[in-house]
């Protein structure tokens, strides 16, 4: 058991009550505990609304008056974004709120009565007995700066998400009435295509229009890239089309709602954009970010989102456990298997750690030659996949560098994990 385990066993005393809750999106329920473990009181019933956090907060008061506790530790299961009022009334309340990690909370409760089973009144207690334990941690929710770019992060991946969906739409608009139109349009969101699909969409309205008024709509939004060779191309692909030709007014219609929704999400997506970039520059430390070459600006937000301000944390290896990005050895006697990183943390700041590592390895000189050095040093040589993560461990290091003490991104100090051997006389 560590010393920091040990701190917070500490902090559950005898004069410390200790209450679990179990979360739910409109109801929540509470059971209170000593130090020992011995239950205060009947399960307590609140809804999530201010009135039922004064009454949560009444029934404590009275278990502490009629138990004679001074001190309370409330600890929940984090569920979602239910948690979230109840967390900003208890810290206004200067009521100290703790969490305990869900996976430890499944695998504690087999423990009373050997039973899977999950209840409203089962897992109050086995949050209280984990509380007790010293086995939670304090929730960190993020303010400030911090606080809006994760929510426009947030925002930023929902939107792709519905483009995305958008998009699915077009291809299956496509597929059905005018297969053949990707086969002249490469991109079809491309400026050219996008002006034409809000004119004619479907092959009968194509060859209908004809190439020199095709061509004309073109001329009259001044584009350069295309003329009257790609018009013509495009009315003869149109004219062997094997498109449905059923239901084609209702095709355009669809088309006309397609674009819409398009227009209108791309829209939103640039001026989510566009608000990321303002908040990251009112961290004077993201402009060293973005020098290292390969780093864009969403790199930089998606981290400052998960991580917050970095000098809450004493060391990068923190950062890195946050991330799920410690090593885990799997051994068991004489056997040594492989090791692995634990996955145990923010999902999301793992993923933008890898999908930053990746450009980086391909563009930046300094992280190249750190990934050659990972995957062919003679001893211990890295699969590419792990070297990848490697990286993605080194960019913490340099990120928490720059922001915990201003420094400015020195290549050749990067560079120092690799260790050259001398060549022989």
């Amino acid at each position: 058991m560590n010393y920091k385990q040990n701190e917070k066993i500490n902090q559950v005393k005898e004069s410390t009550l200790v209450v679990g809750i179990d979360i739910g999106s409109t109801t929540q329920y509470a059971r209170a505990f000593d130090w020992r473990g011995i239950e205060l009181g009947k399960v307590f019933t609140f809804s999530n609304s201010r009135e039922g956090f004064e009454a949560f907060k009444a029934w404590m008061q009275r278990l502490q008056d009629k138990y004679r506790k001074s001190d309370v530790i409330v600890g929940i299961e984090p569920t979602g974004h239910y948690w979230f009022d109840l967390g900003a009334y208890l810290e206004d309340e200067g009521i100290l709120l703790v969490m305990v990690n869900p996976y430890a909370v499944k695998q504690t409760k087999e423990l009373d009565d050997n039973s899977q089973s999950k209840n409203d009144r089962k897992d109050p207690k086995v949050i209280a007995k984990l509380v007790t334990e010293g086995r939670y941690s304090a929730p960190y929710t993020p303010d400030g700066v911090y606080a809006d770019l994760r929510i426009m992060v947030t925002n930023r991946k929902r939107l792709i998400r519905e483009m995305t969906q958008i998009k699915n739409r077009f291809a299956r608009w496509f597929a059905i009435y005018f297969p053949e139109y990707t086969d002249v349009f490469g991109d079809y969101e491309a400026q050219s295509s996008m002006l034409l699909l809000k004119k004619v969409c479907t092959p009968e309205a194509i060859v209908e229009l004809g190439a020199e008024k095709i061509n004309q709509i073109w001329r009259d939004a001044k584009l350069r890239a295309v003329g009257m060779k790609r018009a013509t191309t495009l009315c003869e692909t149109a004219k062997r089309s094997i498109g449905l030709k059923k239901g084609s007014s209702a095709a355009q219609y669809e088309m006309k709602l397609l674009l819409e929704d398009y227009e209108y999400k791309k829209a939103q997506l640039d001026a989510v954009i566009e608000e990321i970039e303002k908040l990251c520059r009112k961290i004077p430390e993201s402009e060293q970010m973005l020098a290292i070459k390969g780093i864009g600006v969403i790199t930089v937000a998606g981290f400052l989102a998960e991580v917050g301000d970095v000098r809450r944390f004493e060391s990068p290896r923190q950062i890195q456990k946050l991330a799920g990005l410690s090593l885990r050895e799997n051994s068991s006697g004489k056997h040594k298997g492989q090791t692995t990183i634990s996955k145990r943390g923010r999902s999301k700041l793992r993923a933008v750690l890898f999908n930053a590592a990746i450009p980086l390895i391909a563009t930046n000189p300094e992280f190249k030659s750190l990934h050659e050095y990972y995957t062919t040093r003679a001893n211990n040589p890295l699969k590419k996949k792990q070297s990848v993560i490697a990286i993605s461990c080194k960019l913490i290091r340099v990120f928490y560098a720059i922001l915990a003490n201003g420094v400015t991104y020195d290549a050749q100090k990067m560079l120092s994990d690799i260790h050259r051997q001398p060549q022989a006389a």
